[in-house]
């Protein structure tokens, strides 16, 4: 996560700099070095920042599951934390998860393969108003 999308998710969740460090359990000065790009903003405060975004979109209705829209094989499926956990909406959250066939070394490495995920980019985008 790159400094101004943590901006434009802070101010969509409509916090204050001090009301998102209290949030994320972090101080306000990681905030303000995240926000101004001195600090990389690490994995567990960014999955956390999705996790509450994602929850103002939650729409009602049927979500669509990753193994649906991304055409898993059945042995990629059912060997995947997400399909296990029947969070196919929320596929990005979950460490492990098969996607390209194995899981990934690390949450970045996850991340890269998610920012290019019609799953991911299909709910996020409208966080950034495209």
């Amino acid at each position: 996560m790159e400094s101004n999308e943590f901006k434009i998710f802070r101010s969509r969740l409509g916090r204050t700099q001090k009301e998102m460090a209290q949030l994320l359990g972090v101080s306000i000065k990681a905030i303000h070095s995240y926000e101004q790009g001195w600090r990389k903003i690490p994995g567990h405060v960014e999955r956390h920042v999705y996790f509450l975004v994602s929850r103002i979109l939650q729409r009602t209705g049927e979500k669509k599951k990753c193994w649906d829209l991304l055409n898993c094989p059945e042995e990629h499926m059912t060997r995947c934390p997400a399909y296990e956990f029947q969070s196919g909406d929320m596929c990005w959250f979950i460490n492990g998860t098969r996607c390209e066939g194995k899981p990934h070394d690390s949450w970045d490495k996850k991340m890269e393969t998610c920012r290019n995920c019609d799953v991911f980019v299909a709910l996020f985008d409208e966080m950034h108003g495209r």
